[in-house]
């Protein structure tokens, strides 16, 4: 019996998919290539100059804790205003990333760079400031 040129599907019968000739597009093979070339630069000077930036950032840690508990503990200035001192340190900019933190109950300064290094430094009537051991 005639269903009037319909399939059960209720497409026409005899008419082509229009998307079966022409396949899916692949992403282009010299564009994936270059993304993965970037990210093994990228990877490989990470390699190279992390034991550089570690060392940069553990001395600027360092000189963040000293600066800040000399400031904040024997000049008994806002923990904000000597990190902001800081922040206009030489140092070739690494200053610019270090952040300090108080522990008013041991009157201790913790300066550190996110992700790359941390340094103590601690208050004492009797000596002053002074850093804790570098650890290696």
């Amino acid at each position: 019996m005639a269903t009037g040129g319909k399939s059960a599907a209720g497409d026409k019968v005899g008419t082509p998919d229009p998307w079966a000739s022409h396949p899916i597009r692949q992403p282009s093979r010299w564009r994936r290539n270059l993304i993965l070339l970037v990210i093994l630069v990228l990877a490989g000077w990470l390699t190279w100059a992390w034991q550089g930036l570690r060392e940069e950032a553990l001395v600027g840690a360092a000189y963040g804790a000293r600066v800040g508990c000399v400031c904040r503990y024997v000049s008994k200035r806002p923990l904000a205003a000597c990190e902001a001192d800081l922040k206009v340190a030489g140092l070739g900019g690494i200053a610019r990333r270090v952040s300090l933190s108080e522990d008013a109950g041991k009157q201790a300064i913790t300066g550190s760079v996110p992700l790359l290094a941390s340094q103590n430094a601690d208050f004492q009537e009797s000596r002053g400031c002074q850093l804790e051991p570098w650890q290696d």
